[in-house]
């Protein structure tokens, strides 16, 4: 996925999201964003992904993009949080 023009601003040069905007119009962007990082079809443990969300942010909160990523439907995961993928609808 590559950078969109709106969300540049919340990216550092490395394309690192440094900070998760507030407002939604630029919030599910940077989500979407990170949601890129993950291959489609594939199920990653919880553990690899907050390995893949680490290596795209530069704050420490992974927790939180974590559960925004599931909130916002970008990954799905199993009810005990063992397996996670990307929502490809």
């Amino acid at each position: 996925m590559q950078k969109s023009t709106n969300i540049l601003q919340f990216l550092n040069d490395e394309g690192k999201i440094k900070v998760l905007p507030s407002p939604n119009r630029t919030k599910i962007p940077v989500l979407t964003y990170l949601a890129g990082k993950f291959e489609k079809g594939k199920k990653y443990s919880e553990k690899e992904v907050n390995h893949i969300i680490n290596e795209n942010h530069t704050f420490n909160d992974y927790f939180i993009l974590r559960r925004l990523l599931v909130d916002y439907n970008l990954l799905i995961r199993t009810p005990d949080g063992g397996k996670y993928w990307v929502n490809e609808k």
